[in-house]
Order: C-alpha cells, then structure tokens, then sequence
C-alpha cells in the first residue's frame, strides 16, 4: 500500500524550484545556506549543478547570489545578509512566514511566546529570532508541566510546521491547564502537509506488517512519519533515503508493507523503493489516497523580478 499524499509539498516545492531557477538565471555558483530541504538526494542534486551549500553567511563571498532555505531565517541573519551585500533570495516557505509574523505580533502586543518545536532545528530558530526576549521553547508535554512564564495570564503559543500533530495538540492541553488565558494562533500552524502525510501514513499503517517512509534522518516531518505508524499500527516501521538502505531481512513474516515519504521528498525515490519491493515479490501496488493537494506558491519576489527583467531585456 502506498499512502497518499505523499513527498513534496508546495513549500518544498518553491524552494528547490527557486535554486534550480537561480542558478539557471545567474549562473553557477549560487550559495545556499543551510540545506535549502532537509532531504540529502536534494541536496546532492543541487550540488551537482553549482549549488554551494553553507552553515553560515561568513562562508559566502561578499556580494554573491544567495537562497534563504525552506525554514527560514530570524531577522539578525536578513541583517547581516545585508551587511555582507549578498544578495538574497528568500525562499522561506509561506507557511513558516506565517508564523514569523504571528510571532511578532505578539511580541508587539507583550505577550510571552511559548514556541513548541525541537531545539537546534532551523524553522525554530528562525521563528525565535523574531522576537528572542520574549519566546520561550517547549520541546515536550514534560515541559509543559514546568514552564515558567513572567504574566501566566498573557501568554500565547506557536508551533513548528512540522511536529507531529497529536503531540503537539498534547502539548498544548498541557498548556491550557496551568495558563487558562492562553492565546491560540490565528490558525492552525501544523502545515497543511504534514497533517496530510500524518493522516495518510495512519491509513495504511493500521493494515501494515512493515511502513517504510522515504525520508531523511534530519527531516523533522519524515521521523514524525515513523513514529505515527509505530503509533497507528504497524508492525515496523523504517526509515530510508534510498531504496538501497531497506534491509531485506525487514520482509521476514511480512505479508504488508506500507509505502510515504516525507515532505521534502522527490517521487523518483519512492519509485525505487516500490521497484526494489516488487524484486521481493511486493510488486501488488495499491495508492490510498486520503485527498488531493492543488496549492502551489509563487516564487519569491526577488527572483520573479530578476526573472522578469532579464525577460524584458531580450
């Protein structure tokens, strides 16, 4: 069985596109900082064609063309972007922009921020920086239970795109019970694709001896993946970047096997995975789909403008 959705969102989809056009338009090299997706064949790819990957700004010539990743950046590296004349392209997904912008407009109005998410992980800091003195992470319901707030009585919450929902809607009961007056976001800020990958994955793996979910370990939405299957039923559950990883001793008493992939995921992946499946006699594929995707997102303004000069030029 093979969930659905599945792989790329329309975020992940804007920022992969975005680098591609970049270096399409300016040439190679274009410098990217951190992963522009969490997805390491992406990664690779993109290397191949001139994409310079970088942890931090100081490793990026002066001046040089530069993309903000999928995840999105806190407003001390926009400002040193500027400081170093790089320029940028930002293709922080609109979703996590969102959320920036909800976390400064509490900040505006002194509320506390509690931020739910994992601590290191990029999106987080990006979201944190928007207003540092005043976010608070909670990583876990433990936390929850021991978080100290100045004003119990103003105080909100936000979230990652890209926990689990079931825990993070735990998280947030949690909340609820010690800070009474605790201010929801505007909506909900668990991305529309990871809830459909969660919801998808919960489908199939009810029915799974075995779930396999293409993704990579750093990818917050594909891990989640696993442990929603684990929790929902199956037998198993991996995780693989290529269909070269499975361990066939994985199909031992398996008559089911359960196919996802994670959010920043191409198909051509998934595809190997169901051919190296088919080799071990799992070759009956059949897509549960829960339902349909059509958002897509501009590209970002900056390149679009590029774009659109150099069009004009010819």
């Amino acid at each position: 069985m093979v969930a659905a959705p599945r792989g790329y969102c329309a975020g992940v989809d804007r920022a992969v596109v975005t680098v591609e056009k970049a270096l399409e338009h300016y040439g190679a090299p274009v410098y990217v900082r951190k992963q522009i997706v969490h997805n390491k064949h992406v990664v690779e790819t993109l290397s191949e064609r001139g994409a310079i990957f970088v942890e931090e700004l100081d490793e990026v010539p002066e001046g040089s063309v530069t993309v903000f990743s999928a995840h999105g950046v806190s407003p001390m590296v926009h400002a040193e972007a500027k400081h170093r004349l790089l320029q940028t392209i930002d293709a922080t997904c609109p979703l996590v922009t969102k959320v920036h912008k909800e976390a400064k407009r509490f900040a505006e109005e002194d509320l506390t921020i509690l931020l739910i998410g994992h601590e290191g992980h990029e999106e987080v800091e990006g979201t944190a920086g928007e207003a540092p003195e005043r976010t608070i992470l909670v990583q876990s319901p433990e936390d929850a239970e021991t978080v100290e707030v100045p004003d119990p009585d103003r105080v909100a919450w936000l979230s990652q795109t890209t926990l689990s929902v079931d825990e993070t809607m735990q998280i947030v009961r949690r909340l609820k019970q010690r800070f009474p007056n605790l201010i929801d976001p505007p909506s909900d800020d668990i991305c529309y694709a990871t809830t459909n990958r969660q919801a998808a994955v919960k489908q199939i793996a009810e029915h799974s001896d075995l779930v396999i979910v293409v993704g990579s370990t750093n990818s917050s939405n594909s891990v989640r993946l696993v442990e929603v299957a684990l929790e929902a039923g199956a037998k198993a559950a991996h995780l693989v970047d290529y269909a070269t990883e499975i361990d066939p001793a994985w199909f031992e008493g398996v008559s089911t096997v359960g196919v996802t992939s994670g959010a920043s995921v191409p198909e051509i992946l998934v595809q190997g995975v169901l051919e190296l499946l088919a080799e071990h006699g799992f070759g009956d594929v059949v897509e549960e789909r829960l339902t349909e995707e059509n958002l897509t997102f501009a590209l970002p303004p900056e390149l679009r403008k590029a774009v659109g000069s150099a069009a004009a030029r010819r």
